[in-house]
């Protein structure tokens, strides 16, 4: 079942600035998620390494690099592209795990499928 589920005001996500965190079920378990704006539109990934289960954020709420351009791992440097979460460089494997969001008159929504359920807003 896809459910649409407010998540944020379209304005607390700023181009390449801070990720809002928030907390969902996947696979059976709480896992932190984080969304992010980048080049407009925002986009939302579990808050877990592909190189070794860890929150990427050096701070928090801080995923990406001091440019601005790219998701860092502050563990193993493990880079990732901020509109997909592919592995773009470092010791990462594959790409993070998406959430689908969408946006409409001010508010950012998440969509829940398949075992993506919300634990808290």
């Amino acid at each position: 079942m896809n459910q649409l589920l407010p998540l944020c005001n379209s304005s607390d996500l700023l181009e390449g600035g801070q990720a809002v965190p928030f907390d969902l079920n996947y696979a059976g378990e709480t896992c932190r998620a984080f969304a992010i704006r980048y080049e407009g539109l925002p986009h939302a990934y579990l808050n877990r390494c592909t190189h070794v289960a860890m929150e990427l954020d050096w701070q928090p709420n801080r995923v990406f690099d001091d440019s601005g351009q790219w998701l860092l791992c502050a563990s193993h440097g493990a880079v990732y592209q901020p509109e997909t979460g592919q592995c773009a460089g470092g010791p990462c494997h594959g790409g993070l795990v998406k959430i689908m969001l969408s946006e409409s008159c001010g508010i950012v929504y998440w969509h829940s499928a398949y075992n993506l359920k919300p634990v808290q807003f």
